[in-house]
């Protein structure tokens, strides 16, 4: 019973595919009622049709993470539809840009930063209240192990990522007198289209795959399980944390 979210409701951004799409159905597959989102509701719809069709409870909004207005209403869109926010993943994000530092346009990292740091501190804002109100909730945002370390083709992506591992401390300090556990999960390199530039590059994955202790990338659904963990009562007690889940890359002093 410690990982029964039966009775809550989970809103997820980034909803539709890849690591997003696996929290949706780990979540809804645990007892949740989840409101799917990202930009393209045919796509969240598709996700929605799955879930039901294993009996779980689903519903679709379209949002970008870079509209606050269209944030708003998601938010106001899940109330509508369940009554309350219990769970709130932030799992989207943007990456326009992969190369060196030296070829990055300063509106570019302007939109990054936007998009993978404000919008999580806009959803926190908007769904605090009503958790402090009810002294209950959770706050997950998906950062990655880019956060810890340095790259040559993702920097600006990995600033942004470091960024909200700080934004999970703040908030978690401001929040957590409410008892809203505000934590972040580090995925390593994971088999989603989003990363696909980095998997799909054979000398990268080698890389990866000869660092990492369990000697492979990730899959979506060795991420859904964390997100599952951190949003039950099995994980109480775990606040202003960052869960990294990289199958032993960061620590396995592999060179």
């Amino acid at each position: 019973m410690m990982f029964d979210l039966t009775g809550k409701v989970a809103v997820v951004t980034g909803g539709s595919r890849g690591i997003g799409r696996s929290i949706c159905e780990q979540m809804a597959a645990h007892g949740a009622k989840v409101v799917v989102s990202s930009r393209k509701l045919p796509a969240c719809e598709e996700v929605v049709k799955g879930i039901k069709a294993k009996g779980g409870e689903a519903t679709a909004v379209a949002a970008s993470i870079s509209d606050k207005a269209q944030l708003e209403n998601l938010v106001a869109a899940a109330r509508k539809a369940y009554g309350r926010i219990d769970i709130m993943v932030c799992n989207a994000a943007s990456n326009p840009y992969f190369g060196p530092l030296t070829g990055l346009k300063e509106e570019v990292f302007a939109k990054i930063m936007q998009n993978n740091v404000m919008s999580n501190l806009w959803l926190m804002n908007m769904v605090g209240p009503e958790m402090a109100e009810r002294k209950d909730g959770v706050f997950i945002v998906v950062s990655s192990i880019g956060a810890l370390i340095g790259s040559a083709h993702i920097a600006a992506y990995n600033m942004s990522k470091a960024a909200d591992l700080s934004l999970v401390k703040s908030l978690a300090m401001e929040w957590g007198k409410h008892n809203i556990r505000v934590n972040a999960i580090a995925p390593g390199l994971i088999q989603t289209d989003f990363a696909k530039a980095l998997w799909d590059n054979p000398d990268i994955r080698r890389a990866n795959e000869s660092k990492a202790a369990l000697k492979r990338i990730g899959q979506p659904d060795d991420i859904g399980g964390v997100a599952v963990f951190l949003a039950s009562k099995a994980g109480n007690f775990v606040c202003g944390q960052c869960i990294i889940a990289d199958g032993g890359v960061i620590g396995s002093g592999a060179e």
